[in-house]
């Protein structure tokens, strides 16, 4: 079985799109994030990206950076555990 994989295209700050391939989503705190991983990467290092999704007008929604160290590291730690739950499922 073929596994489909979910694609997003970002803009930064300077206007360079960037695709990120979605892994996951996580709640915390009443909020909702993402975790990407950037595609087309060069370098040998893989890093997860992770997000806080915000819903503006007409329930359009964005991605925000997060600033919080202590938030960033406590929703890692969501993502790890419920990557841990997946493999535990298979």
């Amino acid at each position: 079985m073929e596994q489909e994989t979910n694609n997003i295209l970002l803009v930064d700050n300077d206007g360079n799109e960037i695709e990120f391939e979605y892994i996951d989503s996580v709640e915390y705190g009443g909020n909702e994030y993402v975790v990407l991983v950037q595609l087309d990467d060069d370098s040998d290092d893989t890093e997860a990206v992770i997000l806080r999704v915000e819903k503006g007008e007409e329930d359009k929604e964005s991605y925000v950076g997060i600033d919080d160290e202590n938030e960033l590291n406590a929703v890692f730690a969501l993502f790890l555990k419920q990557q841990e739950q997946y493999e535990e499922e298979e």
